[in-house]
């Protein structure tokens, strides 16, 4: 009698063959990202709009491991316009930060891979595809155009390191020439009291460790506002943080972003701080789009099952209940995908034609897009939202 492997049981010749497949394909990636001397004209793009800062137009990209390839990301597309703030929402694992660190060129690779689609970047006077851009091109772009905010300021800072000469290095690297070093530290003392740091010539001396998470968490936005790019990358800069440190980073970063003009990709999984800090907001469950529009639409008109779930889980002043909502079910196996919607399995309102291949886009304002079979003939409106909620 056959023995009955578990679920996703993996012999070792398969898994040897996948890795020698996974191999094969990185190499190729690889290779072509490490040319040298390679010409702009390979990555330079034109915008869709030029009010936009950046364009992720059918982003794809994967995580090529031993068990399987996994589609963190598959089919992204939305924008961020020049001097708004894009809200990114979804639970863990849905591919937020995947995105953000697709336009940043730092996933781990050769693992991760951008295999398909497009990331235009506005630079002013011309537009690059990010997914197309060099290494060595890309460290112009790093820091300079777009700086991200990573999530745990704690594993940002090296713990060795005094805070100034962390600093100081990050403007030395980006924007240092012509600078001496007494002329790179009062730029960075500039930046420590820009972030709302008192005491910048103490915190100059520390060690990360010396310093509150709020503070640490100060210091990771002055090193990303350092060359004053055209994209703050924020991935969750306010998870570890209490509610008052909180309140004051949010208003730092809304402050900071009308005085030097830029864009913020902000990504989080709280619901309160989108409200807060949005223009327009991107919900994405399993690598996918699923609903994007303004602040308001999607607050007041919340339309996939899924966004309507996310509302409905949150605690609401006033408001007194036993038990707060949970969507039921668990998030398919990233490596092996249904063909069908994403969220089918755990949908509360599925109809007959959610048994067919994923739903298409579908628009249900200039603005305000959905991808669900319930809208396809232009019904499931607001009153039906509504309910649920």
């Amino acid at each position: 009698m056959a023995k009955k492997h578990a679920e996703g049981y993996l012999s070792a010749k398969e898994s040897r063959r996948i890795s020698r497949e996974n191999r094969r394909i990185t190499n190729a990636f690889e290779k072509r990202r490490k040319r040298r001397k390679v010409p702009e004209s390979e990555y330079l793009t034109q915008m869709r709009d030029p009010n936009n800062a950046v364009e992720f137009d059918n982003l794809h990209t994967y995580f090529f491991t031993d068990a399987g390839t996994v589609k963190s990301v598959d089919g992204v597309t939305f924008d961020i316009p020049i001097g708004k703030t894009v809200g990114v929402v979804g639970e863990s694992g849905c591919g937020k930060s995947v995105t953000s660190l697709s336009l940043m060129q730092l996933l781990q690779r050769p693992q991760g891979q951008v295999v398909e689609g497009e990331i235009r970047l506005n630079l002013g006077d011309k537009a690059y595809d990010v997914v197309k851009v060099p290494n060595e091109r890309m460290q112009g772009i790093r820091g300079n155009v777009v700086s991200m905010i990573f999530q745990e300021p704690m594993t940002s800072l090296n713990p060795v390191f005094r805070i100034g000469d962390q600093v100081d290095e990050v403007i030395a690297l980006h924007d240092g020439e012509g600078k001496n070093r007494q002329d790179v530290k009062k730029r960075t003392i500039e930046l420590l009291e820009l972030v709302g740091i008192a005491n910048s010539e103490g915190v100059y001396r520390m060690y990360p460790h010396e310093l509150s998470g709020g503070m640490r968490q100060r210091i990771v936005i002055a090193m990303a506002l350092a060359c004053n790019p055209r994209l703050i990358i924020a991935d969750e800069p306010t998870t570890a943080l209490d509610v008052t440190i909180q309140a004051q980073v949010l208003d730092l970063l809304r402050n900071l972003k009308n005085r030097i003009n830029s864009s913020i990709l902000f990504i989080t999984h709280d619901l309160g701080v989108i409200a807060e800090m949005a223009d327009y907001v991107v919900v994405m469950y399993a690598g996918r789009v699923v609903e994007k529009g303004t602040a308001e639409e999607i607050f007041a008109n919340p339309s996939h099952p899924y966004t309507i779930g996310l509302m409905a889980s949150k605690p609401v002043v006033g408001k007194k209940v036993d038990k707060l909502y949970s969507i039921p079910g668990k998030v398919p196996n990233p490596v092996n995908m249904p063909n069908y919607c994403y969220f089918k399995d755990r949908c509360e309102r599925c109809v007959e034609a959610c048994q067919g291949e994923y739903p298409p886009e579908v628009r249900l304002s200039p603005t305000h897009t959905v991808s669900c079979y319930l809208y396809r003939d232009g019904k499931g409106g607001s009153e039906n939202a509504g309910a649920e909620n």
